[in-house]
């Protein structure tokens, strides 16, 4: 059975740091996965995507601040989180997609099949 579980969050002051940790069991983690996150009344928004062939995609708003990295033995994926900042607060979800289905890159909620229960990140300015 997958799982993924998120760890990490907390909160920061504006231009803080934070360490996002997603721990996956019955998946590798690699390609054809994602750090996402949902602010309150907002649409949950793709932060940093690994397409099907390994290419990492930042969304525009993280770019230059937040850095995907992976553990292969420990089979976990981080986030490194530098100068955050108000705007993103938010709950963060770790997500996979089945890779039968992963052929392409997606910043599409709907092609990930497998979610985290969320970790929170608050920022103060």
């Amino acid at each position: 059975e997958e799982r993924l579980v998120e760890s990490g969050g907390g909160s920061v002051q504006s231009g803080g740091s934070l360490r996002l940790s997603c721990r996956a069991s019955g998946y590798t983690v690699g390609s054809c996965m994602g750090w996402f996150r949902q602010a309150p009344g907002k649409e949950r928004e793709g932060v940093v995507i690994r397409s099907d062939t390994n290419r990492t995609i930042y969304a525009d708003s993280v770019k230059g601040r937040f850095t995907l990295s992976q553990d292969t033995a420990k089979n976990t994926l981080y986030l490194q989180m530098d100068n955050l900042q108000p705007e993103d607060t938010a709950m963060y979800y770790c997500a996979a997609r089945r890779l039968l289905y992963c052929s392409d890159s997606s910043f599409s909620r709907r092609d990930y099949h497998y979610w985290g229960q969320g970790t929170q990140v608050t920022v103060s300015s």
